[in-house]
């Protein structure tokens, strides 16, 4: 195979801790993609608190979006983000990238810490918490207007968390295990407890604009759940809730194909409309990839049918609509984005959806070469034709003519190219942005994206598996063959969620709470918007800036329903009151402050104990005029 022997040789070396070089026009892509996953890998940590050099004053263990905190401000920590990074540092760890291992303690223990901050989403006690996308970087709520609930941030937490504790249980040392046991396990189990719970109720997706459910938030909570359920049994714990629920899942993941490709969200929003290709799928393709697979379409693999028709689809959507693509030839690698529609800064490519069409073809090589078989089916048929027009169905075998190694070849050389698209608009300085022209291929969005670092870490690692025969990323047990319910069923497991102090939880932290609904009648003008300010955390302190915005979805004519939901500490009591947001900014207050006690909890209350507090504005109100003014 290409460059086999280079990579063996290879195999052993490390990136960590090395000088990075600038990138060199005209170097070998092997040399390029080695010196940009070298700054990349700096580029990650130069964004992970407390000693990331362009953060400061993060949080230990913060993973920080990006440096920039302004147009557009990532200066946040996602749980998405940072749980998909720190599955790299984990790959790259078990590797032997040893300094690594302090990252990772860090961030378990900003973990555990960030699961009993009460947020606009909920608190722990009744898991909805933990479905809180992003948090300030010294790890304090958020309260600002967001996408929220995110259900992908526990089950990606939880799976980058595993690969970290079956690595301590494979040492032999007592130590180790202690840490796996009562350090890590108790952080995974809040967050598969909450999957089990939540997998089955709408959220937002990971591009946190659509409402509905989510292809890749079910593809990565099934396998949340899987490898949850192996470690438990291997801990001597309890996983009857994770292997009752990831049927149902996979069942349910099911449905998004329509006979052409994944539709990245369904069960969305009246009014919503979009063709469904979306950087969704192939991002989740390779987040579920395992190296023992087999091309198996139910579990979406990279070598599956399914996920290569889909991935022609998704790429062949931006050849026409993006100037830097529009002279390449018929069938060429292209640069991607995240769907066709999109507009955010302009709608450009993104680095780390560039790379995540290579990392799929790269790990759907590891899946052939394992078996030594590829299956080309009518499904994925116009994907191996627009590589090898003469493809035709049937199964090619290592070492029965020729066929099966100039498919791989093509497959590779395919793979490759897109790298190059992504290196092309690529900067000397190897700096990742989020996004690069559609016109031009310069820099766009944040600066310093720290997925688009890790991205990249991780698409040098599926190439260097794929070209040298040896799995960078362990199996995390996909079932073989999977097991899909005849009929598709909802579910969901009430969980137990505790508070991980082993791990560094504050002690007393995650105590029980009471959903409280706030409804006031206010009659507002289009562009004017109410809010909820108080006395606790929960409702901002009193600071205008983090007050929790309210809902208008109950609001008609004879009812000017504003709502609002906040997690409070049972048998507490708190003061409020209402503002108006005016659309230039203008603050109004209502005329006094309110008084409110929060009930006690209630064991015997499915679902937890709730509180409805009814309210009318009082006070002055907003003018449209002002507006003109």
């Amino acid at each position: 195979m290409l460059l086999r022997s280079f990579f063996v040789a290879l195999a052993g070396t490390t990136l960590y801790g090395a000088v990075a070089e600038p990138l060199r026009a005209g170097a070998s892509l092997f040399t390029r993609i080695e010196q940009q996953s070298k700054i990349s890998l700096q580029g990650v940590l130069n964004n992970i608190g407390p000693k990331g050099s362009k953060v400061p004053g993060a949080h230990a263990g913060a993973v920080v979006a990006s440096p920039s905190a302004s147009d557009p401000d990532y200066f946040f920590t996602w749980t998405r983000d940072a749980s998909l990074t720190l599955k790299m540092i984990v790959d790259e760890f078990v590797h032997g990238e040893r300094d690594l291992r302090p990252y990772i303690q860090d961030f378990v223990k900003a973990q555990a810490i960030l699961q009993t901050v009460s947020n606009p989403s909920g608190a722990l006690s009744s898991g909805r918490g933990l479905g809180e996308p992003k948090f300030y970087s010294n790890l304090t709520r958020f309260n600002g207007d967001w996408g929220r609930p995110q259900r992908d941030g526990p089950a990606l937490r939880a799976t980058a968390l595993i690969t970290y504790a079956r690595w301590l249980l494979s040492t032999g040392r007592k130590r180790d295990a202690s840490e796996a046991k009562d350090k890590i396990w108790p952080v995974v189990q809040n967050d598969l407890n909450y999957v089990a719970q939540y997998w089955n109720q709408t959220g937002f997706d990971l591009w946190e604009e659509v409402r509905g459910s989510s292809f890749f938030t079910v593809a990565v909570q099934h396998r949340a759940l899987v490898e949850g359920a192996s470690l438990g049994k291997r801990l001597g714990v309890k996983v009857s809730a994770y292997e009752s629920q990831s049927p149902n899942l996979l069942c349910f993941l099911q449905t998004f194909w329509n006979g052409q490709y994944a539709v990245a969200n369904i069960n969305t929003q009246e009014g919503f409309s979009r063709t469904g290709l979306d950087a969704n799928t192939v991002l989740a393709s390779i987040a579920t990839f395992d190296s023992e697979a087999k091309c198996d379409d139910a579990l979406f693999q990279p070598c599956s049918p399914r996920a290569l028709a889909n991935l022609k689809a998704y790429v062949d959507s931006f050849r026409a609509i993006y100037t830097i693509n529009q002279k390449l030839p018929k069938n060429a690698a292209v640069a991607t984005g995240r769907y066709a529609e999109d507009v955010y800064y302009g709608g450009n490519p993104w680095y780390l959806t560039t790379t995540a069409v290579a990392e799929q073809l790269y790990d759907a090589i590891q899946q052939w070469s394992t078996y030594n078989t590829i299956t080309i089916t009518s499904v994925d048929l116009a994907f191996w034709t627009s590589l090898v027009p003469s493809t035709k169905p049937g199964t090619y075998r290592k070492g029965k003519g020729k066929q099966f190694t100039q498919l791989i070849n093509a497959a590779l050389d395919y793979a490759d190219a897109f790298v190059s698209i992504a290196l092309k608009y690529t900067p000397p300085s190897g700096a990742l942005a989020e996004q690069y022209s559609r016109e031009n291929g310069t820099a766009v969005s944040a600066r310093d994206l720290t997925w688009s670092y890790a991205a990249f870490v991780t698409v040098r690692s599926a190439r260097l598996a794929a070209t040298s025969g040896h799995p960078q990323v362990p199996s995390w047990g996909a079932p073989a063959p999977p097991c899909i319910p005849s009929t598709c069923a909802p579910g969901s497991v009430p969980g137990v969620y505790k508070p991980a102090t082993a791990a560094g939880a504050p002690p007393g932290a995650g105590g029980c709470t009471v959903l409280v609904t706030f409804n006031v009648n206010a009659s507002t003008y289009f562009g004017e918007n109410v809010y909820l300010s108080g006395s606790t955390a929960e409702l901002g302190n009193w600071r205008d800036a983090d007050a929790l915005p309210g809902s208008a979805s109950g609001y008609t004519q004879a009812r000017p329903l504003w709502t609002f939901t906040a997690e409070l500490p049972a048998n507490s009591s708190l003061a409020y009151r209402y503002m108006r947001k005016e659309p230039d900014g203008n603050v109004i207050y209502e005329s006094r402050n309110r008084t409110a006690g929060v009930p006690e909890c209630s064991a015997n209350v499915v679902g937890g104990t709730n509180s409805t507090i009814e309210d009318a504005w009082v006070g002055e109100v907003g003018s449209p005029s002002r507006r003109l003014l």
